[in-house]
């Protein structure tokens, strides 16, 4: 059983962030919320999506899975308007989602939970960088080194946290020293390089929180952890980092 009302903007904005990494998802579904775990096609990119029952403006379930086709769902939600409320009831008959807002009634059919790619592990990884910044200040920076490379890195040097990006004639740099950042804690500089592609589909999500999370090595994935719907969800990226060649 699954019957949820939520706010249309709260479940687009909760979507989002693991649509941008694949178009279908597994999400499982218990008595305290939702959650889901998806790796992108190439394998390069992971998330882990959670969401509370307390993002909900009603919620009542059972535990069970569903397989969601997010291009189709996304499309509905594109229908709603920023203050709608979203009814959601998962037809135990049919094993179709029935989805009511302003008015309008859908009849979502789901996937075979079976049928979508095996949930990765998340790895555990302790990495020697730990930066705290504004989503907005991450965004303007991947913004900026797209417009000179493909590829751009992460860094920490001497309680600075770095972003920089080189292409065949441009160069950018963005510097956030300490006093600028909502926090920073290192053991010491470090340094690792990733594809413009997917931190720029990540910046979809990440530009929109006030506390980006990132836990950052030397030629190791980036995390990047923020809360989502006021608090009562979090989103963990991880990202393979391309290595450089001396």
């Amino acid at each position: 059983m699954f019957k949820a009302v939520i706010n249309a903007e709260v479940l687009k904005d909760a979507l989002e962030a693991v649509s941008t990494l694949v178009d279908e998802a597994k999400f499982k579904i218990t008595k305290d919320g939702m959650s889901a775990r998806a790796v992108d096609p190439a394998n390069v990119a992971m998330v882990a999506f959670d969401l509370s029952a307390k993002a909900f403006e009603t919620y009542d379930a059972t535990d069970g899975e569903i397989g969601v086709d997010l291009t189709r769902l996304n499309d509905i939600l594109g229908m709603t308007s920023k203050d709608d409320k979203i009814e959601l009831n998962l037809n135990e008959e049919t094993r179709k989602m029935e989805i009511k807002t302003g008015g309008l009634a859908y009849t979502l059919s789901l996937l075979d939970p079976t049928s979508i790619r095996k949930e990765p592990k998340v790895p555990n990884l302790e990495l020697p960088a730990k930066i705290v910044v504004n989503g907005a200040e991450l965004k303007r920076a991947v913004k900026a080194a797209e417009k000179v490379s493909d590829h751009m890195a992460l860094g920490v040097v001497d309680k600075t946290f770095y972003v920089e990006a080189e292409g065949d004639l441009d160069k950018v740099r963005l510097d956030i020293p300490e006093s600028s950042l909502i926090s920073i804690q290192s053991t010491g500089n470090v340094r690792s390089l990733f594809s413009l592609d997917y931190l720029n589909d990540l910046a979809k999500s990440l530009g929109k929180a006030e506390r980006v999370n990132i836990d950052l090595g030397t030629d190791y994935p980036v995390k990047f952890t923020f809360n989502i719907a006021g608090g009562n969800g979090t989103v963990t990226y991880l990202l393979a980092p391309r290595i450089e060649s001396e």
